[in-house]
């Protein structure tokens, strides 16, 4: 609520719920007061068929959620042995002293399923409420709540919490979605492209939604029915027939990921020389599991003299050229590749900003190298963003060259 966090649990998990065929009517955040958290639920309890929570299980003075839940539905609490007994192992593990306030989250009201925390110490909690007193009819409602770090709740919600709702709120009719990834392609341009061919699926029931981000943009494919299945089929179809270049993935695939899947298929290799994006290039690469089986090095030469010394750069080129320049990047690259002995290697050197442009050479200005055994291509997007930006846009744009020349695209 100071809005030093971003709320990613909300996107994270209407995407997930969606992806499965369930439809998020509200979202809600509040403070951690007992007042807040108390109303909240209440008016939640009072609405839905399923009502989740994330945050507010931990052992800290703020983390109230459960006790303000338990008060609420006049449940008792109680010390749940197996979640004690789960958090003294978490702390074993790694060697640590457990802190006393910690025994608070083996604290779980009665009647409630408890979720096992595979990766924390927070378990989560399932309950029925039935009857419920805050619905017409006392109609019932599930409260679910949730650890607040993502890497706990996630695969919890995913192990856990989705069957579960597949068991006790199975959909009436079948589902079927899919979402396509694409970048280089703009997305009005994108749905022009592609919106004429599938209007006639549409008309059957199929759904379309399009979400653009910096750098790409994704297709969302969905329908529900008996035809559900076939008229996803059918739309992803057409839609890689008209702009199936662009497009690099499925679900929540990433270009980095798929770069280190295609090497790895090849057996071939990667090296890289960055200036302007000062490593991000091989952040995400390093992010990607199995990228030390394609990575060979990455060379940070930010200053004219690691270009050189580093990469083989001729200093005349620096001169003539300047470090940002078509002939430096492929310099870089050739000299990467050469050094590494890898198949192929890709530099970057650019104008991130918010100084250091000229009329020439303005800010946004950038030059990505391909190294490869039949020679270098270099391209020279520009991208007059702010240096954050600038660094996400550059790295994608040399994914996406590599990933072209992979495929021959």
């Amino acid at each position: 609520m100071l809005g030093r966090i971003v709320n990613g649990h909300q996107q994270w998990l209407c995407r997930e719920l969606s992806d499965f065929g369930y439809a998020v009517a509200r979202q809600v955040a509040v403070a951690d007061t007992a007042a807040d958290i108390t109303q909240a639920v209440r008016e939640a309890l009072g609405r839905a068929d399923v009502v989740l929570t994330t945050g507010g299980l931990g052992p800290t003075s703020d983390d109230i959620t459960r006790d303000e839940v338990a008060r609420l539905l006049g449940r008792k609490l109680f010390e749940h042995a197996p979640s004690l007994a789960n958090i003294e192992r978490f702390f074993a593990a790694r060697k640590r002293s457990m802190p006393a306030s910690t025994r608070v989250q083996a604290i779980v009201p009665g009647g409630a399923l408890v979720l096992a925390n595979g990766h924390g110490t927070a378990p989560g909690l399932a309950m029925e409420v039935n009857p419920n007193p805050f619905r017409p009819g006392g109609m019932a409602s599930w409260l679910i709540m949730l650890p607040g770090p993502p890497r706990e709740l996630q695969p919890m919600f995913l192990e856990q919490v989705m069957p579960l709702l597949r068991k006790r709120f199975p959909l009436d009719a079948p589902f079927a979605s899919v979402t396509l990834r694409t970048i280089g392609v703009g997305e009005s341009i994108l749905e022009e492209r592609i919106a004429p061919h599938l209007r006639p699926l549409v008309t059957e029931g199929l759904e379309i939604g399009y979400c653009a981000r910096t750098g790409d943009v994704d297709v969302r494919l969905s329908g529900s029915g008996p035809e559900a299945a076939r008229l996803v089929a059918e739309a992803e179809r057409v839609v890689r027939e008209q702009v199936g270049g662009h497009i690099y993935g499925t679900g929540d695939e990433l270009p980095e990921s798929v770069l280190v899947r295609l090497l790895t298929e090849r057996r071939q290799t990667l090296a890289l020389a960055e200036s302007c994006t000062g490593g991000a290039v091989a952040n995400r690469i390093t992010d990607v599991p199995g990228a030390s089986v394609v990575l060979v090095a990455g060379v940070v030469a930010y200053s004219n003299a690691a270009k050189e010394s580093l990469l083989g750069v001729n200093p005349d080129s620096l001169s003539s050229h300047g470090a940002v320049s078509e002939q430096v990047a492929r310099e870089m690259a050739e000299g990467a590749r050469k050094r590494a002995g890898a198949d192929f290697a890709l530099a970057v050197t650019g104008i991130a900003g918010p100084g250091g442009g000229t009329p020439a050479k303005p800010v946004g200005t950038v030059f990505i190298a391909l190294a490869t055994a039949a020679g270098t291509k270099v391209i020279n997007p520009f991208n007059p963003v702010d240096r954050p930006t600038f660094k996400y846009v550059t790295t994608q744009q040399a994914f996406e060259l590599l990933r072209r020349e992979l495929l021959g695209l």
